[in-house]
């Protein structure tokens, strides 16, 4: 199957922005701020990695009605001209004196009437990408119109992904597809875990990654004691289990799943985890369906690993995945998020195999009226060896 176009028609970002106000509108708010790379990506398809600097705020401001007006500093005005977006207000930054304060409050209180009420998002899994001083200071400047938590209206419409969008993620996965295929080029017994990680990282981008922001894994005797720590140049040996999972990127989309891998030989009690994670993957690829909520997949997951005699691991087994790395929700026993037909998902059960050895896996799914999706390619159903 083809790659999709790069960026997105005008058709899809005047969907999205009919959407976010649509919401707006319920929820009584009067425009909507916001400041982070992803919801202006999401907006706008402003995609740069000068976001990577701290130096300079970026604001979008999307109002009742109309087209979204970005106040942004000047070096990304050529950049943004590039988007559908026409209104663009600048200023020389960094400016340690009004950091775009005056500009965007002239903005608001263009858009928004004295007793107006501006959302931004406010929430769990949300951030505000500006000085704290100078969003006090802009509060002080637009009142008496009020500032108001926009968390729910911005992930509501987010969270559920066009099929343009399900395009892109599925482009993404199939680069890690392309690239898990060839780990037995450069993993093995002997080499060392850190140049298996640059080895990794370098094989994404041959494969038509635009950046891998996220790179993780790690390798020990029939597990691994987590999947978060840097990798040290400690060679893979007989017996070890080598994981790796990416969060790599394509056109401002992200994939997230692992695979797991045995060095030389693969141990009884490790064997049989693997067995049970793909025996509860496989249980959740079946039964999950729209309307069960975060906290029922979690269940499913839990219950699948216990009937094979499986100890589930701590923490959120899956979540959602988009233009950030992880999205809500997540498949914790607390999460009663509902789940809607066109979300993209990841189901990520773990097992204790005994203490500080663990095995987890992952698959990116894409949820259907009639259940999910696969967008990875599935992982294989015994454990590879590589020598």
């Amino acid at each position: 199957m083809a790659d999709p176009a790069r960026a997105f028609a005008l058709s899809e970002h005047r969907c999205r922005c009919d959407a976010l106000q649509a919401g707006m509108a319920l929820a009584g708010m009067d425009a909507l701020l916001l400041t982070t790379a992803a919801d202006i990506f999401y907006v706008t398809g402003f995609l740069t990695r000068f976001w990577e600097s701290p130096a300079r705020p970026w604001f979008v401001v999307v109002p009742a009605k109309g087209n979204p007006v970005a106040v942004i500093p000047s070096i990304g005005a050529d950049l943004m001209g590039q988007t559908w977006i026409s209104d663009i207000r600048t200023w020389d930054a960094p400016d340690p004196s009004d950091d775009g304060v005056s500009l965007l409050a002239a903005t608001l209180c263009d858009l928004v009437l004295a007793e107006g009420a501006i959302g931004t998002p406010m929430g769990l899994e949300t951030q505000l990408r500006m000085a704290l001083s100078d969003y006090m200071a802009l509060t002080a400047r637009i009142a008496p119109r009020r500032m108001v938590d926009a968390t729910d209206v911005v992930q509501r419409v987010r969270e559920v992904k066009s099929e343009a969008e399900v395009a892109k993620i599925r482009a993404a996965c199939a680069v890690a597809d392309r690239t898990f295929a060839r780990v037995p080029e450069f993993a093995g017994l002997g080499r060392p875990l850190d140049a298996v990680f640059r080895d990794f990282q370098r094989v994404l981008l041959e494969e038509g990654a635009d950046w891998v922001s996220y790179t993780a894994g790690g390798a020990g005797q029939g597990g691994y004691g987590d999947v978060i720590s840097p990798a040290t140049a400690q060679p893979l040996a007989r017996g070890d289990v080598l994981m790796l999972d990416t969060g790599a990127v394509r056109d401002g989309y992200f994939c997230d799943f692992d695979r797991n891998y045995a060095i030389g030989a693969v141990a009884a009690d490790t064997a049989r985890a693997h067995a049970a994670l793909y025996v509860a993957t496989d249980l959740a690829l079946e039964t999950l369906r729209p309307g069960m909520t975060a906290a029922d997949v979690h269940r499913i997951l839990c219950d699948g690993l216990c009937a094979n005699g499986a100890t589930p691991g701590g923490g959120r087994l899956g979540h959602g995945l988009g233009v950030t790395l992880t999205e809500w929700p997540s498949f914790t026993p607390k999460d009663r998020s509902v789940l809607r037909a066109g979300m993209v998902l990841t189901l990520e059960p773990g097992v204790e195999i005994a203490p500080g050895r663990i095995l987890v896996h992952e698959e990116n799914i894409v949820l259907r009226e009639d259940g999910p999706e696969l967008l990875s390619a599935r992982a294989p159903a015994e454990l590879p060896v590589l020598e």
